[in-house]
């Protein structure tokens, strides 16, 4: 893990498809939605799946209206950085277990879309210290590391050998917002999109209700410069390395 103020490690793009799995609708746009940007850009393949559809987001919105919601909104999301397959597992929100059946759904998902990276959240205790974080990200994110590893040996859930899922081995999981970054991705040139991106998800941004940052360029500057600024650069993505 680097050092908290130190230089982070540029993110090595030598590779061709990603899966990027979080927890609900908007965990992507906090940052990490700019690299997608940068990264499709390219002529990378970016898939991504969320685990619930974020239906217990909004307080004022009953979870029956929030997740279609919450989902219309997710894809158009990712629609402005290049992304056009978002798959929704159907998990509870707000209530997320980590177990063998979040692992069995990730593992799937790694041997249906065999990416060479998986782009997860924040699976640590805490976003910095003092500021704990969410239980639905902490479970996600843990068995996201294990379901990639399932995904690679044949005889962990190996009814996906009957849908007719090989085993498939991703080499790297990048995870964004985490407490202990040790790569970065520059983001300048797709900072705009990032915003655009997170912009997309106005029903939950009206929902942090009045006392919270609602301006998506204001919160994305808070988040991208601090590692743009650990790069030499303007604006930056930073995500923890975790090679398996």
């Amino acid at each position: 893990m680097s050092d908290a103020d130190g230089p982070l490690e540029t993110v090595d793009e030598s590779w061709s498809n990603a899966l990027a799995v979080v927890a609900h609708p908007d965990d992507l746009e906090w940052g990490a939605a700019a690299a997608v940007a940068r990264w499709t850009g390219q002529g990378k393949r970016v898939v991504y799946c969320l685990a619930t559809s974020g239906e217990a987001g909004i307080d004022a919105i009953p979870p029956e209206t929030a997740g279609p919601l919450r989902e219309a909104e997710e894809c158009a999301s990712a629609a402005l950085v290049g992304v056009d397959v978002v798959e929704f597992l159907g998990h509870p929100d707000g209530t997320l277990e980590y177990g063998l059946g979040l692992r069995r759904d990730i593992a799937r998902a790694v041997r249906r879309h065999r990416p060479d990276v998986v782009i997860t959240g924040n699976h640590h205790d805490v976003w910095a210290p003092g500021v704990p974080n969410q239980a639905d990200h902490i479970a996600l994110g843990r068995a996201v590391i294990d379901g990639v590893r399932d995904a690679a040996n044949r005889w962990v859930f190996r009814e996906l050998l009957d849908e007719g899922l090989p085993p498939w081995r991703a080499g790297r999981i990048l995870v964004a917002e985490s407490p202990y970054p040790t790569h970065g991705a520059d983001v300048t040139e797709t900072f705009a999109a990032g915003v655009a991106s997170l912009r997309a998800h106005a029903a939950y941004l009206a929902g942090l209700g009045p006392d919270a940052t609602s301006d998506p360029e204001e919160i994305l500057e808070k988040v991208t410069r601090p590692a743009g600024a650990r790069m030499g650069t303007r604006h930056a993505a930073a995500f923890e390395a975790i090679d398996l």
